[in-house]
């Protein structure tokens, strides 16, 4: 009898115990409808700044951003190396799935267990598909993001169990945002693989990495991956500055090599899912909403779209977007780009919402 009791205690103190640790760890209330009896456990992200939650935050580079005014609209007011005034793509894709509120930084030191079972994201602002661009910046590579992946499988397995751990990494939804760097900050600023390579040769260059890259993740057990398109960098307000001339008009051969890359990169996706079993790697055009965005920001409640509201918005990026900017303007709800480089949250929610309602059903 006593043994019943004890038994029948123990089931007890565990199913309260399940209980609450449900209720503790509550995922964000979905706002995308996932196709009947599928489920995405997690999120993995891989790239640059636009992805990027403050791995580079102990990092020697210049390419940091956790200090004022970045995260001045993030819970809490603080500043954790996102590179915008709130969240960013990676936080909204969880958010909106159901997953959860923010997607953390692999590299945070106050990362919990139960971070690394609902995903994190491994991207460094500065990075890019070729190795040259991160090197130019000091920052981790497409490679060295795969190794932390690497080295994040390893303490997955020990948390929940080989089976367990390989549900979730074939389950996950991957994402992968980069590309604008190496146009932008490696080719067109640089300019070392200009020495190399014309436009043609260097998009062909950046596929060819990005598909090594996917294959890699693959063979890693990843299965839904979303890969983002280059952006219309050219009419960013920091490109617009650099080589827009004296009107800041969009930098066109910068779009034109951004355009070029996406064809060559959309063509390699659909070559990748027909000789890979089971690979759901979806291509999403980001480049045509932003672009939509930056022309008419009147259209989608936005009033500023061709500087940042943080500093005269020329310019200012990373250091130089700083609590001492002069001019940093106090509507940033109007303004499409919080610094000179980055959108800011409310831009990142106007093109996420609908991108992610167009391309959910596409991984399942």
């Amino acid at each position: 009898m006593l043994s019943f009791e004890l038994v029948h205690s123990s089931a007890l103190l565990l199913a309260a115990f399940v209980l609450y640790i449900s209720v503790m760890f509550l995922p964000a209330r979905a706002a995308v409808k996932l196709p009947p009896n599928e489920t995405v456990p997690a999120v993995f992200v891989f790239g640059d700044s636009i992805v990027d939650a403050g791995n580079n935050n102990n990092m020697e580079t210049i390419a940091k951003s956790n200090f004022p005014p970045y995260g001045k609209d993030f819970k809490g007011g603080i500043s954790t190396g996102r590179f915008s005034n709130g969240k960013v793509p990676s936080d909204l894709i969880a958010e909106q799935i159901g997953i959860k509120d923010a997607v953390p930084a692999y590299l945070d030191p106050n990362l919990q267990n139960q971070d690394l079972v609902t995903g994190v994201t491994f991207a460094a602002g500065a990075n890019g598909y070729d190795p040259l661009t991160a090197q130019l910046a000091s920052v981790m590579t497409m490679s060295d993001q795969l190794n932390l992946f690497k080295e994040y499988i390893g303490k997955l397995k020990g948390l929940v169990g080989e089976e367990k751990a390989n549900f979730i990494l074939a389950k996950s939804l991957y994402t992968v945002v980069t590309g604008s760097n190496d146009i932008a900050a490696n080719y067109f600023t640089a300019r070392v693989r200009q020495l190399q390579y014309n436009v043609p040769e260097y998009t062909d260059l950046m596929v060819e990495l990005a598909s090594s890259f996917l294959q890699e993740l693959y063979y890693l057990g990843a299965r839904r991956i979303a890969v983002f398109s280059a952006p219309p960098i050219g009419c960013v307000p920091s490109q617009r500055t650099v080589a827009g001339g004296l009107e800041r008009a969009c930098a066109e051969e910068y779009n034109a090599a951004a355009q070029l890359f996406n064809s060559k990169l959309s063509s390699k996706l659909d070559s990748l899912n027909s000789k890979l079993p089971h690979s759901k790697m979806v291509y999403v055009d980001i480049y045509n909403p932003l672009l939509d965005l930056i022309q008419f920001p009147r259209k989608y409640g936005f009033v500023v779209s061709d500087r940042g509201c943080c500093g005269t918005g020329n310019i200012e990026v990373i250091f130089l977007c700083n609590k001492l900017s002069p001019d940093t303007c106090t509507n940033v709800s109007e303004f499409v780009f919080w610094d000179s480089y980055h959108p800011s949250e409310k831009a990142y929610r106007t093109l996420l919402t609908p991108l992610i309602n167009k391309y959910i059903n596409r991984f399942f």
